[in-house]
């Protein structure tokens, strides 16, 4: 019999297949003793699955790369420094030895007391990291499961299948797509998630907070997640199949349409000039942007060099990256941001000795880099050395007032000029910017363009610290919105301030290259977006359909929401009017 569960499309499209349900516990666990005799065999199989673990998240991290290697990148890090964590595997070796337990119940009894002490947490930060302890223990589980029988691997290479489940981890959502899961829906989450950011990225479409599903529906059930309508759709009927197929069809020729976008100009329906650029980490990231015809990079990250080798990259191998992406660029202009790390992941790197109990808040970005003046002045020489082969701007992240800026300013000086004496060509001048994602940073900017040369909005992170919510938290996944008034605010007033100041803003998150936020971000002003290559052609399309003039009437009362429901209805009449 037909039933459709309504939830919130987090990737667009629609998929056809047999549910595959993912509970969160459902490795079977032998909870008789073990025999003495087979003590030192467990122990070996546990150490076998751990190093099984952790190298399937290394091959998953070698197969990243662009947008997905930093999105994802960072939980794969983080869970196996988990993996790694000696007291973890002591622990579970100990209760082997001398409590006689199965690997597989020794897991699950770690998992739980762990899980406990993080839901015992006053901060919900913190209380939300449990969760990753659940995804790095589920992980051995099914690399145990994997040496005992094949039913993992028939799961994962089955194709044709709607995986079900609570929640899912950015890293295994990576490798199932890899083995032909077709869509996904869960019971939790939030469209900005790393997940749903990266199902994005994959054109997997996921609808998220769909409740009812694991209780309701049952593996293999043939399921159709319609993206567009925001449901999944259990026994579809045959108007369900037909308006699937016109999807299909309907695709196709938008796929092709678009493709005759690249290389267009961006403008608005009443003529207006935009400009879209790309989000980028790599050559490859560069070289897609620039066929598409991105007004160059607004956004290139570096983290992925200090994260890819044992040691800290030393100038000259910072400086062949930043050059090659120049040269890819091909002559358009390259921003370029300083290392965006913090705790949870500059130990990996050897910058921090040790961890952060909420390395959200604590020492990272530009905070991190003026703490390591040797480290941060060795990149900054690099990025100097690299600006001779074309137009390109240093952007600092984390910025909250504008001392730290006039830091670094002084810093960039000096590197240039050692860097003349030593005889390098250096440019006489040099644009540097502020990332806005810290809430001071936002209110005070007025204080930040007096010393900046232009300002990039980073959305997520802004946002997440607007609205204190983790947006990687599925218990607070419907608190999460970007179309907030508080946030609306804020980003007109960052807008506002930069083109009364005559200097650039550019906004570098997600909803940059969300073709339903384009519509708002025109009434709010904004005329320079940065997003992932791969949304550069759709949000060029969206862009062309909005009237800039009747968009920008309609701001005033957008700013008057009160709440995030009047926002809802006024983007509707934003719709109407693009």
């Amino acid at each position: 019999m037909r039933r459709a569960f309504p939830g919130n499309a987090a990737a667009p499209g629609m998929a056809l297949g047999r549910v595959r349900l993912e509970r969160p516990a459902r490795f079977s666990v032998d909870s008789s003793p073990l025999p003495d005799t087979e003590v030192d065999a467990e122990i070996a199989r546990l150490e076998k699955a751990f190093a099984a673990a952790h190298a399937d998240l290394a091959e998953l991290r070698r197969k990243l790369h662009g947008t997905l290697a930093r999105e994802v990148g960072e939980f794969i890090d983080a869970h196996a420094q988990l993996l790694n964590d000696p007291d973890l595997r002591e622990g579970l070796r100990a209760m082997i030895r001398k409590g006689h337990y199965r690997a597989e119940a020794a897991l699950k009894a770690q998992r739980d007391r762990l899980v406990a002490v993080f839901d015992a947490m006053d901060d919900p930060y913190l209380r939300s990291r449990g969760e990753d302890v659940g995804h790095v223990i589920a992980r051995v589980q099914s690399a145990l499961a994997r040496q005992a029988s094949n039913e993992e691997k028939k799961l994962a290479t089955r194709v044709g299948e709607i995986l079900v489940t609570d929640s899912i981890a950015p890293g295994e959502l990576a490798h199932l797509a890899s083995h032909g899961i077709l869509a996904v829906v869960s019971e939790s989450g939030s469209p900005y998630s790393h997940s749903a950011i990266l199902a994005r990225s994959m054109h997997l479409p996921m609808l998220v907070n769909v409740t009812g599903v694991l209780d309701d529906l049952r593996d293999g059930d043939l399921a159709l997640v319609d993206g567009v309508r925001g449901e999944v759709v259990v026994h579809p009927a045959a108007q369900d199949l037909a308006r699937f197929r016109t999807w299909q069809r309907d695709a196709l020729r938008e796929g092709q349409r678009l493709a005759r976008l690249a290389g267009a100009e961006t403008r608005t329906r009443d003529g207006h000039p935009l400009r879209i650029f790309a989000n980028a980490e790599r050559p490859d990231d560069v070289e897609l942007a620039r066929n598409l015809g991105a007004a160059g990079v607004g956004l290139y990250r570096t983290e992925s060099l200090f994260l890819s080798s044992a040691g800290l990259p030393n100038e000259d191998e910072q400086f062949n990256a930043y050059r090659d992406a120049m040269f890819g660029a091909g002559g358009q202009p390259v921003t370029i941001r300083t290392l965006d790390l913090g705790a949870d992941k500059a130990d990996s790197a050897g910058l921090v000795e040790a961890s952060e109990p909420n390395p959200a808040l604590g020492v990272r970005g530009v905070r991190l880099s003026l703490r390591q003046p040797d480290v941060f002045v060795t990149q900054l020489r690099a990025i100097l050395r690299a600006s001779c082969y074309g137009p390109l701007r240093i952007l600092v992240p984390m910025i909250t007032d504008a001392a730290q800026l006039v830091e670094v300013r002084r810093l960039l000086n000096e590197c240039a000029r050692d860097l003349r004496t030593e005889g390098h060509e250096i440019p006489d001048q040099f644009e540097l910017g502020a990332m806005i994602e810290v809430p001071a940073a936002a209110i005070n900017v007025r204080a930040l363009l007096d010393v900046a040369d232009f300002l990039a909005i980073g959305s997520n992170d802004l946002t997440q610290y607007v609205l204190a919510v983790d947006r990687n938290n599925d218990q607070l996944g419907k608190l999460y919105q970007p179309a907030h008034p508080a946030v609306l605010h804020l980003l007109a007033w960052i807008i506002g301030h930069a083109r009364h100041a005559r200097k650039p803003v550019c906004l570098c998150g997600e909803i940059a290259g969300d073709p339903a936020f384009a519509p708002l971000l025109v009434a709010l002003g904004l005329e320079d977006f940065s997003m992932s290559p791969d949304r550069i052609l759709a949000q060029r399309d969206a862009l062309a359909h909005c009237d800039r003039a009747a968009l920008r009437a309609l701001a005033p009362r957008l700013l008057r929401a009160n709440d995030h429901s009047e926002v809802a209805a006024l983007l509707q009449d934003i719709a109407t009017a693009a």
